[in-house]
């Protein structure tokens, strides 16, 4: 009886042949009326488990140390973000309640998707369920973000020595500007941002490749900038690890943009991104980003296509990324 049930494990995380990372503390804070969705997180997590996914299949991430997020923020903006003591300016620009449950929130998300990267260089694939806050810059917060998880975790795992070089593929509806700025002249890593032009954020720094976008581009442009680009930046920059921004915000449905990509769109994105690093043996973490539909359901079902696409390219190429060596560029 012992092995059967032993059996049935294995089967069953064959659903799930990657680590998720997900805490349920992601949607317990108190926005009000807000319009970014925190309850996405607890539905995608419900879907994922009505899906077979197993609590098990499931890191829960720790609170970020300081020394983590201080490869990208300030210390005085840190000391700040802690005590409670941001002033009035900043706090308007956050444009989301301030609270201790914010800040617990943001160190959760660094901590997630930092170990998120982490997982994905050991097994080649994970999929955080929250993170992608890529508007905080290192003496601030924007744009519903307060710390910048993507960047700390770009950092560390360069820190670390488990990655000599990182890409960071932000499909998010907006620009990640706190991402370009805290990274620029980082040779170690690579931005590409593919986002709206015509919208927030009205001061766009430089990515290392920006891919810009107007209002009614729909499936055919979106895909055809990615194509453009992606293959060749992969083949050339040659990165130990992908960190995917899997937003839902270039809905054609959505509340904040006017990109107008269908959910068909969205998921050949998912397909383009994953499946060509994980060809070329490149891990892929992903963090899901935005998505403010006016209807929740779309934005839960745009990550979970993300999900399931994960699924089906890490079953083609399931093998475990290559060591460092392999994937140096040639001299």
């Amino acid at each position: 009886m012992g092995d059967l049930l032993d059996l049935f494990k294995v089967l069953v995380g064959k659903r799930f042949p990657f680590q998720l990372v997900f805490s349920n503390e992601y949607w317990m804070v108190e926005t009000g009326k807000h319009v970014f969705p925190l309850q996405k997180y607890r539905l995608v997590y419900e879907n994922l488990l009505a899906m077979g996914a197993k609590k098990e299949n499931f890191l829960r991430p720790r609170p970020a140390p300081d020394d983590d997020v201080l490869l990208v923020h300030t210390a005085r903006y840190l000391r700040h973000v802690k005590a409670g003591s941001l002033s009035a300016a900043e706090l308007k620009a956050l444009e989301v309640r301030f609270s201790p449950e914010l800040i617990r929130l943001a160190l959760l998300s660094v901590g997630g998707t930092t170990l998120a990267a982490r997982k994905a260089l050991e097994c080649g694939l994970a999929v955080h369920i929250g993170g992608g806050f890529h508007h905080a810059f290192p003496d601030h917060g924007e744009g519903f973000c307060l710390l910048n998880d993507v960047a700390v975790a770009a950092r560390k795992v360069v820190a670390d020595g488990l990655a000599e070089r990182v890409m960071i593929v932000d499909c998010d509806l907006h620009q990640g500007n706190g991402t370009a700025a805290a990274l620029a002249g980082l040779p170690e890593i690579f931005t590409l941002s593919i986002h709206q032009m015509d919208i927030y954020p009205n001061e766009k720094p430089k990515s290392t490749l920006d891919i810009p976008l107007w209002a009614g581009d729909g499936d055919a442009k979106y895909l055809a900038g990615l194509r453009a680009h992606l293959p060749k930046v992969y083949r050339e920059f040659r990165p130990h690890l992908v960190i995917y921004l899997a937003g839902a915000d270039p809905f054609e449905k959505d509340q904040l943009g006017g990109l107008a990509v269908t959910k068909a769109g969205l998921k050949e994105r998912d397909k383009l991104v994953v499946e060509n690093a994980r060809r070329l043996g490149i891990p892929v973490a992903v963090a899901l980003a935005g998505g403010y539909a006016l209807d929740v359901k779309d934005t839960v079902d745009i990550h979970l296509n993300t999900v399931r696409i994960a699924q089906r390219v890490q079953r083609i190429y399931p093998d475990p990324p290559s060591p460092l060596a392999a994937v140096r560029r040639p001299v």
